[in-house]
């Protein structure tokens, strides 16, 4: 079982040949409303990679909150954990541009009340194999669920995104740290992504770094390495191959494959993401995974 803490937003996209600059308008081709968020993106792709998830958050009193549990379930995903909250759910709003690279903000809504774990919520995790979570949601019970699944002996995987200083005490609960490049950057403070994630092993115990189009590569505190190229794809929209890298390592980790093979698997999931519009309605389902081929 994978339990994935985290957020849960509605996607407004808007496409656009260009994106525009500050105090610039620019006319769009099309505007979509899409089920999303980096909790519920992982779980998502978690799910479609053929893992049991179940998944912990909040939603607004909106139809926003009602649409995004259905999706959830229609997917498979447990979602009695997930907390409805009074007034707004989270939102996220995208442009993506003609090149398939995209700008996003992101309102926190329902997700900001999630200020601790239930009994329920350290239930679940201690009965998990892998936490999986972000950074949309307060970091305090970020911080709380990483204690309770490592003193359960639960591995815990952490998206350090949107990036942010994280506290020591955070990073020594972390089994698998997973930036992308410009965050493991962030986080160590300047270098190349190999060097930030020689910096970064100093706290956990994996670091996975995520390079896009180039695929990823991973260092270990016991000296192990691997690099993975991508399989080579015509991305569309990369509005959430992180998560989607995310949600299907953890997957593979979960059923004891060898890390290298884990990464493919993973860059394989990415890759096809970036080929179709959206966040959860570009994850693709196991089958597609393993037909993939690098």
């Amino acid at each position: 079982m994978i339990t994935v803490l985290g957020s849960l937003n509605m996607d407004l996209v808007a496409l656009t040949d260009r994106a525009p600059n500050l105090g610039e308008t620019v006319t769009g081709r099309e505007f979509r409303t899409i089920p999303g968020g980096k909790g519920a993106n992982q779980a998502v792709a978690a799910a479609r990679a053929g893992g049991r998830v179940a998944m912990a958050g909040a939603v607004g009193s909106d139809a926003f909150g009602e649409e995004m549990v259905g999706t959830l379930r229609r997917d498979g995903i447990e979602t009695e954990l997930v907390r409805r909250a009074s007034g707004a759910s989270g939102t996220a709003h995208i442009v993506v541009d003609g090149r398939g690279q995209n700008a996003i903000i992101v309102i926190p809504g329902a997700n900001g009340t999630v200020l601790g774990l239930t009994e329920a919520d350290r239930e679940q995790i201690r009965a998990s194999s892998h936490l999986l979570m972000q950074l949309e949601l307060p970091l305090c019970v970020v911080e709380e669920a990483a204690a309770v699944a490592h003193a359960a002996g639960v591995q815990v995987v952490l998206t350090p995104a949107p990036a942010r200083a994280l506290p020591a005490s955070l990073l020594a609960h972390v089994d698998w740290l997973i930036p992308n490049e410009h965050e493991a950057v962030l986080l160590a403070g300047g270098g190349s992504p190999e060097a930030a994630a020689e910096v970064l092993l100093g706290a956990v115990r994996n670091v996975v770094v995520t390079l896009g189009a180039r695929g990823c590569l991973w260092r270990s505190q016991s000296g192990e390495t691997a690099a993975v190229a991508a399989p080579r794809v015509n991305a569309v929209d990369t509005t959430a191959a992180g998560d989607t890298f995310a949600g299907a390592l953890a997957v593979a980790l979960s059923e004891g494959r060898p890390v290298p093979d884990a990464l493919r698997w993973a860059c394989k999931a990415a890759a096809i993401s970036v080929t179709r519009l959206g966040a959860s309605p570009s994850m693709p389902t196991r089958r597609e995974i393993e037909e993939m081929t690098l």
